[in-house]
C-alpha cells in the first residue's frame, strides 16, 4: 500500500479547476501561469495513477475518477479551512486555553479572586484547575497536563522553574479554652506534650513543619493530619488540638475570637507561594498575567 501525502498545491489546483472547468480561469484564481496549473495536475495524476480530467477543447470534464477525487478533495479543504480557523482563533487577544493546578487550599482562598480578575480580562480563555498536592502537580506539569500550578516551591529542579509570588509564616492555632490561649510564643517545654492537627503527610507543608520541629528539638510524634483546613480549623475550635496554620487561612476565626494564634517558637516557620512551569517554556499573555493576578491577590492576605 503506498503511503505518498498529497502535495496540497495540487490539490488546491485540482479543486480550482474542477470548478472553474478551465485552465485559463484557474490560473488567474490561483495567480499561477496556465503552464503551472497544467504541470500540477499532471503531476497528481502521475501520483494517483489514474485520469482526472478529459480535456475537451478549452473546456474540461472530469473522469469518475476525478469526481471520486473531488469529493475527497472538498473534504480535506474543508478540514484544512477549520483546522486553520482554530488556530487563528489562538492569535485572537484572550482565546486559547489556560490549565491551571493548585493546592487545595489556594483553590479555595487565593484562585477565586484570581479567577475573577482574570475572566475580566480574558472571558473567552477555557480555564481549566487542578486540586492537588505540589508532587503531583510536579508530575502534571511534565506530563502537559496542566500549564501552570501554584503551589509551595518544591525542590530544586532541571525541569522545573518556580517564580515566588508570596511568603507566609505557619502558626500554632488553638481554642480559647486551651492553655496557650493567651500566649504570643508557645511554651518550648510543653510543647511534645500536645497532639498536633495538620495537613496530610507527604505534603511539602507537613515536611516543613517536620523539618522546624526537628531543628527546635521537638518529636512532632502526635499527629492528626487533614487535608482540608477546614477540618483542621474545626478540631481545633472544639478542643482536640493544636492546629499548625497560616493566619490568612483563618481571618474569619481570628476576628470572631473562636481560634487564637501564637507563635510556635521564636523562630519563624515560613513558606515561599509561586507558579511553577516547564523550565525554558516562553510564557503566554495569559500565563503571564495569571501570575500577576496571584501576585496581587497574595499581597492582599493579612500577615
Amino acid at each position: 500500500m503506498r503511503d505518498d501525502i498529497i502535495d496540497s498545491r495540487q490539490l488546491l489546483a485540482f479543486k480550482t479547476l474542477a470548478e472553474t472547468g478551465s485552465f485559463t480561469l484557474a490560473a488567474k484564481q490561483l495567480n499561477l501561469t496556465q503552464s503551472a496549473v497544467s504541470h500540477s495536475i499532471k503531476a497528481l495524476e502521475d501520483d494517483l495513477g489514474c485520469p482526472l480530467i478529459n480535456r475537451l477543447g478549452r473546456k474540461i470534464h472530469l473522469t469518475e475518477a476525478g469526481d471520486i477525487f473531488l469529493a475527497a478533495a472538498d473534504r480535506i479543504h474543508q478540514r484544512m479551512q477549520r483546522v486553520r480557523g482554530e488556530l487563528e482563533a489562538l492569535n485572537r487577544w484572550g482565546a486559547g486555553r489556560l490549565r491551571i493546578g493548585a493546592g487545595t487550599t489556594a483553590c479555595q482562598y487565593i484562585l477565586p479572586t484570581v479567577i475573577r480578575e482574570f475572566r475580566q480580562t480574558f472571558p473567552d480563555c477555557q480555564l481549566s484547575i487542578s486540586p492537588n498536592d505540589a508532587k503531583e502537580l510536579m508530575d502534571e506539569l511534565r506530563g502537559n497536563e496542566i500549564d501552570l500550578a501554584l503551589t509551595l516551591a518544591p525542590q530544586t529542579s532541571d525541569d522545573i522553574d518556580h517564580q515566588p509570588v508570596f511568603e507566609d509564616s505557619l502558626q500554632f492555632a488553638v481554642a480559647p479554652s486551651h492553655p496557650w490561649a493567651n500566649r504570643k510564643v508557645a511554651p518550648s517545654a510543653d510543647v511534645d506534650e500536645q497532639t498536633f492537627v495538620t495537613y496530610s503527610k507527604g505534603s511539602l507543608t507537613f515536611e516543613s513543619i517536620r523539618r522546624h520541629f526537628r531543628s527546635e528539638g521537638h518529636s512532632f510524634s502526635k499527629v492528626i493530619e487533614l487535608g482540608s483546613m477546614e477540618a483542621i480549623k474545626e478540631l481545633v475550635k472544639i478542643g482536640i488540638g493544636v492546629g499548625i496554620i497560616a493566619p490568612w487561612v483563618a481571618q474569619k476565626e481570628i476576628a470572631e475570637g473562636s481560634i487564637h494564634l501564637l507563635a510556635p517558637s521564636r523562630k519563624a516557620l515560613k513558606r515561599t507561594w509561586g507558579v511553577c512551569y516547564l523550565k525554558g517554556r516562553r510564557l503566554s499573555l495569559m500565563e503571564e498575567t495569571l501570575i500577576g493576578l496571584c501576585e496581587s491577590a497574595c499581597d492582599c492576605l493579612e500577615q
